[in-house]
């Protein structure tokens, strides 16, 4: 059965308590980026058994490591590239070595997920995020200037050539992210995991088992009007899912309450089920409702009480299903 996770800090919070409080078990971490406890990098083996132990020692079996060292260069295919490669050959070897087998990444440059509103009404006065590309039409290039489409296709084989051969040796599964929106360019950055036919072809790129994908539906069902057929098409490519949901096109779009976007959650879940997926799954980028605060924008905590509940009900509803058939 797919578990249901949730992404908690490295260090305690009540919000673990709350999601433990919800029968959630798994736990998608990050790395510590901040705090330093050591001397040692945050993807060190020794910072990393660190965070491991720390989501254990609260409960949780850590599942998922999705945050990541820098990468721009990488991802630009600029001098020092090689060094950041390393940090990431680093990481994967650290988390073989820990039996954390699935690493959350993605290949956007410089700006990861992009918005331009954080404080859209919902239902109820819930605040959502959404995008408007109209409003991003005159927005200055980066620092980088243009950046084509073709110079991250190369980077990306590039990086996969170097990191998928030490993934392959550690155990330890790649889960491509998609652009969040799904468009290119984006202030003259290129971007590339932004249609299903870029994921078959990130498959293609660098062949191997550790290469696959994290399906995040609320970029995917921009990408597609048959979200629960691309979930059978990638199949055993699947290592990790974001449950969450949207309104609108790649071009304008806002978030959603879980049970409320043009996402069918339920065909979705019985996909999964269909395809024998028995990873994690988390919700994620949730509305800020009434009693809490919308300082992280999309990652509040009441909104993702509500969303793990949902996600339960269907999960049950769907498994159960199958046990009657």
């Amino acid at each position: 059965m797919i578990k249901i996770a949730e992404m908690l800090p490295p260090l305690y919070s009540p919000l673990w308590d709350l999601v433990a409080q919800c029968g959630v078990t798994h736990a998608v971490g990050a790395l510590d980026l901040d705090l330093q406890l050591g001397p040692e990098p945050p993807w060190s083996y020794p910072s990393l058994l660190r965070v491991k132990n720390a989501y254990e020692d609260g409960g949780f079996e850590l599942a998922v490591i999705e945050s990541r060292p820098p990468l721009d260069r990488a991802k630009l295919g600029l001098p020092g590239r090689d060094e950041e490669i390393d940090t990431v050959c680093e990481l994967l070897d650290s988390m073989g070595r820990l039996g954390l087998d699935i690493w959350c990444y993605e290949w956007m440059p410089v700006m990861n997920w992009l918005r331009t509103s954080t404080t859209i009404r919902s239902r109820g006065g819930a605040l959502v995020t959404g995008y408007d590309n109209s409003q991003m039409l005159d927005a200055p290039l980066t620092q980088y200037g243009e950046v084509g489409e073709a110079r991250l296709w190369e980077s990306l084989h590039y990086f996969l050539e170097r990191v998928l051969p030490v993934a392959e040796s550690a155990g330890v599964k790649l889960a491509m992210h998609p652009d969040d929106p799904p468009l290119s360019p984006i202030r003259g950055l290129g971007r590339i995991m932004r249609s299903v036919e870029n994921f078959q072809r990130l498959l293609d790129l660098v062949p191997s088992e550790m290469n696959g994908i994290a399906l995040c539906q609320g970029n995917f069902t921009l990408m597609t009007d048959d979200l629960p057929g691309v979930i059978r098409q990638f199949a055993d490519k699947i290592f990790f899912v974001h449950m969450r949901d949207v309104s609108g096109t790649a071009e304008r779009f806002q978030e959603t309450f879980h049970d409320a976007g043009q996402t069918d959650m339920v065909a979705c879940m019985r996909a999964y089920r269909e395809i024998g997926f028995e990873g994690v799954l988390r919700p994620d980028h949730v509305p800020a409702m009434a009693g809490d605060d919308n300082e992280n924008a999309g990652y509040s905590a009441i909104g993702r009480l509500f969303a793990i509940g949902y996600l339960k009900g269907i999960r049950e509803t769907v498994y159960r299903e199958d046990s009657q058939s």
